[in-house]
């Protein structure tokens, strides 16, 4: 494998656009060719998110049903949400946990970080673990009530079947904690 190539030098930084979650920005480069270009980027919360991969047992995990606007329909993945800002990782995943779910968990595993197009969207999602559940609820921000769908592990073929399972995040998840636990076993 080669050395990393020396990064592009930033000459410019403008916001084109503002809404309430994301902004886009015009970046002017130059790399070490001497190339000046422009890119774009959607920069959403500085922190990130988490999505939370819970298991009420070893067998199953807790998917939610929530309406997706982006897709205009209700889409079933794992919960997640937005980290506040001086929120660690793990606590944002328990409290999405309480939000969505209704339980906490005892333990609590980082997976590592998802980026989604990296390209040209500066968001990560934290990927954490949850077992050992136990019955805890917080109010959340979500506009109406949330399905909680128990999935048995041994139906991943199924889940991945179905075409309200589409998320990339929550498949990569899926497979991360399947991993995880794998290697616990062995």
């Amino acid at each position: 494998m080669s050395a990393h190539p020396v990064k592009p030098t930033i000459l410019s930084v403008e916001t084109l656009a503002r809404s309430r979650l994301f902004r886009v920005e015009s970046i002017g480069l130059r790399f070490a060719n001497g190339v000046e270009t422009h890119y774009e980027r959607i920069v959403g919360s500085a922190r990130g998110g988490v999505l939370v991969v819970a298991m009420p047992d070893p067998d199953h995990v807790f998917l939610v049903r929530e309406y997706a606007v982006g897709t205009e329909r209700y889409e079933l993945g794992f919960p997640k949400g937005r980290i506040e800002a001086d929120e660690p990782e793990i606590d944002a995943a328990e409290r999405e946990l309480m939000e969505e779910v209704g339980f906490g968990a005892r333990r609590l595993d980082y997976l590592g970080g998802l980026s989604l197009a990296p390209g040209y969207i500066t968001h990560v999602t934290h990927i954490v673990l949850a077992r050992d559940l136990y019955p805890a609820s917080r109010e959340g921000d979500e506009p109406e009530a949330i399905e909680v769908v128990r999935w048995p592990l041994a139906d991943i073929h199924g889940l991945l079947a179905r075409d309200d399972f589409t998320e990339a995040r929550s498949i990569a998840a899926l497979f991360l904690a399947r991993e995880r636990i794998a290697g616990e076993a062995a």
